[in-house]
């Protein structure tokens, strides 16, 4: 059986790339693995070196998940930040027979400034595609949501919204969980691990494709953040009702709307049961 290694980072789930998986798929044949190198931030941004690992388990995640629908199975791996070392990891541990490398177009390519595709062909010996794709001109054939909660994160109400967005558009979605920590303590690291899982597991059970990472302490920072790391169409920021929420009363929405141009939704959670009327 032939190994295709599929390297991408931010153009991840470009129609050009899934479309050469699924040439190759088509014979029935090949097995693919997935490396993801680690991103860098802007310059001027500071994001924790966990958080840009975990962005890019959750692409790998994703890709995984969304190939597997279409009954493509592959692997995949985080990689070191530099795109050379993380191929040549990868060609170390496992020798493929071909690599698919995906970047941005050339003038917003900071790999291929690098003469990433040369260095790898000259250094692995191994026969390079190299595939371009334009996110500010392609359609991706999916969309993409942002889920910004936290205590609200496995609540009823948020579920039965994404289910609806999940049918509201013809191309398949795809949410990426965002848990904001409540502090900095271990403590507080574990509950929003804690809380995460238990929301990816509400999306799985609901038949939703996710995946997701706990953020900063600060929702507002955490937003930002991912929308520097990912690409999204649209965002959806889940809260307690408005005299239970710290996030409304430091005015969340509105500052995450000034911070984005994508839309982005409300949903509210209220946790507190009903009280029942008493029998007659």
């Amino acid at each position: 059986m032939r190994e295709v290694l599929v390297v991408a980072n931010r153009t991840l789930g470009g129609p050009k790339l899934l479309e050469a998986v699924r040439a190759r798929a088509s014979s029935g044949d090949v097995r693919f693995r997935l490396v993801v190198p680690q991103s860098q931030p802007s310059a001027g941004l500071v994001i924790y070196d966990e958080a840009v690992r975990e962005s890019a388990q959750v692409r790998v995640d994703l890709a995984l998940s969304a190939v597997a629908s279409e009954g493509i199975v592959g692997s995949g791996e985080v990689g070191d930040a530099d795109p050379f070392l993380a191929t040549m990891d990868a060609i170390a541990e496992r020798r493929p027979d071909e690599i698919i490398l995906s970047t941005h177009p050339a003038v917003h390519s900071g790999w291929l400034r690098r003469d990433l595709v040369e260095r790898i062909e000259n250094a692995s010996g191994l026969p390079v595609e190299h595939i371009v794709t334009d996110l500010e001109q392609e359609e991706l054939p999916f969309t993409v949501t942002l889920v910004l909660a936290s205590k609200t994160s496995g609540g009823e109400e948020l579920i039965e919204r994404l289910k609806q967005k999940a049918g509201e558009d013809a191309r398949p979605s795809l949410f990426i969980a965002v848990v904001p920590q409540q502090d900095g303590s271990g403590g507080a690291t574990r509950e929003a691990r804690a809380r995460l899982a238990r929301m990816l597991d509400r999306l799985h059970e609901a038949g939703l494709v996710g995946s997701g990472m706990i953020g900063d302490p600060d929702p507002y920072t955490a937003a930002v953040n991912a929308l520097e790391l990912f690409r999204v169409d649209d965002i959806v920021i889940s809260t307690l009702p408005d005299e239970r929420s710290g996030w409304l009363r430091a005015n969340l929405i509105e500052r995450v709307q000034s911070a984005t141009s994508a839309p982005v939704e409300h949903v509210i959670v209220d946790l507190q049961p009903t009280t029942a009327a008493p029998a007659a």
